[in-house]
């Protein structure tokens, strides 16, 4: 049987902390800034968790069992 790929998509878009909790960045924060207010830039900025009931689906596009 074939070894299982990493789809790299969801690759480049989830980061997996020391602990093995998977972080992800927020939406809306990409484009079209200029007419959202300063707050709700501010409040998107950085990285989030991820719900629990994506993480086993995720795990598995990463290769993580």
């Amino acid at each position: 049987m074939p070894k299982m790929k990493t789809h790299r998509g969801t690759k480049k878009r989830i980061k997996t902390t020391g602990s093995g909790k998977l972080r992800r960045r927020q939406r809306n924060r990409a484009h079209i800034l200029e007419k959202k207010s300063s707050r709700r830039k501010r409040r998107l900025a950085g990285e989030v968790d991820l719900a629990p009931a994506n993480e086993a689906r995720i795990n598995r596009m990463l290769g993580r069992r």
